[in-house]
């Protein structure tokens, strides 16, 4: 592929509108069309160019190719607030903003039989909410009320077989994070510096990390994989150190999984992948926002109020069975535990992560010429969460009780260079 048409490819994902929901707690649940259609698996089974962003050992295994996919994202959340008595009681729609584009882009060279060199380009996931009511009005908080949170990974990445068997990787991150808040006037009293809490339009930070990977293929028929992500340091959101523990750091969380792949026939392959995500070791995700209700601590600061999200594992389950040398059909389902506790969802009526079950559907088509057409489709079945002493007195009491459910339709096309 020539420099010029890379940089072109680079550029379009870099600046793509809307990256921002993802589906398991704000990661996506699979990285690549194809394996978006298994259920998100691919620690154990590198199909594309976008292999890096789950086991850059992968990559290696996919030869010289090239990638480009698109997905129209659809999530549906909201809240509802019960036994209120400040007025907030209701039940609030946070679709203002419908539809969303998450491109991704992948390109490998062999530069050995043995050593390849390649980048991919996604999207690793975010979070969107536009309340065109706010949930927040009674206590001052204008319309529209939300937050918009979208994070984009540039992965150079090298691959190498140690031997006929087996392979390692390390992947660069490189990060690029953009957000916004809207609407969250009624909590400036809680924060560390009020002027740089709410309503102070986009802002955005870089930052690193990197990714490990293993793949070993023990027979003929049975592969396995590890790999390992270190937290991504990301550079403080400075228009938002009001909100974020920390000044505004936002770092993005480590991640680790397993997987295996099996060859149960020649035409069929049935892989499992667990993942397991660190909200938690985030303060501005993982901190609890109790204290804040009670005065023990305040938003932006060292060790400030946040989402109280949990650290959670994912489990990916999934299956392709080639028809014939043009169609392959693919399927699969994924699960966790929904990483937001009953006892925080009032501050995460701004952050509703709380869907648990995917199922996936999927086909490629491959051409005369060897080019490979590739649709998926995801569901994640809506899942309610409903708060346990969420609302402070201060606020009124009550509950506030979240909703999501999701539809994803994502395109690819590959080939061989």
């Amino acid at each position: 592929m020539k420099a010029k048409s890379l940089k072109a490819a680079l550029v379009c994902v870099a600046l793509a509108p809307g990256m921002a929901f993802a589906t398991t707690g704000y990661f996506q649940h699979g990285y690549g069309i194809k394996s978006k259609a298994m259920g998100g698996v691919g620690i154990a089974l590198p199909q594309d160019a976008l292999a890096a962003a789950t086991n850059p050992a992968g990559m290696v295994h996919v030869g010289n190719r090239f990638d480009i996919g698109l997905d129209w994202f659809r999530p549906k959340r909201g809240s509802a607030i019960v036994g209120n008595g400040a007025g907030l009681n209701g039940s609030y729609d946070a679709n203002g903003s419908r539809s969303f584009w998450i491109p991704e882009f992948g390109w490998n060279r062999m530069v050995s039989p043995d050593l390849s060199f390649g980048v991919s380009v996604f999207g690793n996931g975010g979070m969107n909410t536009t309340y065109d009511q706010s949930p927040f009005a009674a206590f001052g908080g204008t319309s529209p009320a939300g937050v918009d949170l979208i994070q984009l990974f540039v992965a150079p990445t090298l691959s190498y077989k140690l031997n006929a068997r087996n392979s390692i990787g390390v992947s660069f991150n490189l990060a690029y994070q953009r957000f916004s808040a809207d609407g969250l006037q009624p909590f400036a009293a809680l924060s560390s510096d009020p002027q740089n809490l709410t309503n102070r339009g986009d802002d955005s930070s870089t930052g690193g990390g990197a990714r490990v990977g293993w793949l070993g293929q023990v027979s003929d028929k049975l592969t396995l994989g590890a790999t390992y992500q270190t937290k991504t340091r990301m550079e403080p959101f400075g228009k938002y150190r009001g909100l974020f523990a920390e000044g505004g750091d936002f770092d993005i969380p480590e991640n680790y999984g397993i997987g295996i792949a099996v060859k149960a026939t020649p035409k069929l392959t049935l892989a499992a992948d667990a993942q397991r995500i660190n909200y938690g070791d985030v303060k501005a995700v993982g901190n609890p926002a109790d204290c804040l209700f009670v005065g023990a601590c305040q938003l932006g600061a060292a060790n400030g109020g946040g989402f109280g999200w949990q650290n959670t594992t994912v489990y990916k389950f999934g299956v392709s069975y080639e028809q014939d040398k043009t169609l392959t059909w693919r399927a699969g389902l994924s699960f966790l535990d929904q990483p937001i506790p009953s006892s925080q969802t009032f501050f995460n009526i701004l952050a509703p992560g709380v869907v648990e079950k995917h199922l996936t559907l999927g086909a490629t088509w491959t051409t005369p010429g060897g080019g490979e057409f590739t649709v998926a489709y995801m569901h994640a079945f809506k899942k309610n969460v409903s708060g346990s002493g969420s609302i402070p007195p201060g606020f009124g009491g009550g509950e506030a009780n979240l909703r999501m459910s999701q539809d994803a339709l994502g395109v690819a096309w590959g080939a061989k260079l």
